[in-house]
């Protein structure tokens, strides 16, 4: 397995348990790994792996570069409330996972 991959995997396993402490027990692995790969060329920067919840310009480019990107949601008042709730439910996690916070910010938009 190459360092990449390696680093990937265990973005992944970290993503996946981040999600179980925020309670989702049934974890769709296809939308997860999309999330982890779309991170394949930042996965030598950590800062880039991670989200800080009370940042409001970074939860402000979560909303610029996935949500409004990435999901397409255009309205961004909806889009800020479910990343502000998602920052809310993950606020006992210190260091943040990028794809689970993805993850979930995707889910509370649906």
């Amino acid at each position: 397995m190459s360092e990449t991959s390696e680093k990937l995997a265990k973005l992944k396993e970290t993503a996946l348990s981040q999600l179980k402490e925020c309670g989702v027990s049934n974890v769709d692995e296809e939308q997860l790994d999309g999330y982890v790969n779309s991170l394949r060329t930042m996965v030598g920067n950590r800062d880039a792996l991670l989200v800080s919840g009370t940042d409001k310009a970074e939860l402000a480019t979560v909303y610029r570069n996935f949500v409004a990107k990435k999901l397409g949601v255009d309205d961004k008042d909806k889009g800020m409330k479910a990343i502000e709730a998602v920052a809310e439910k993950m606020s006992a996690i210190k260091q943040k996972s990028r794809p689970a916070f993805y993850y979930l910010v995707a889910k509370e938009l649906k």
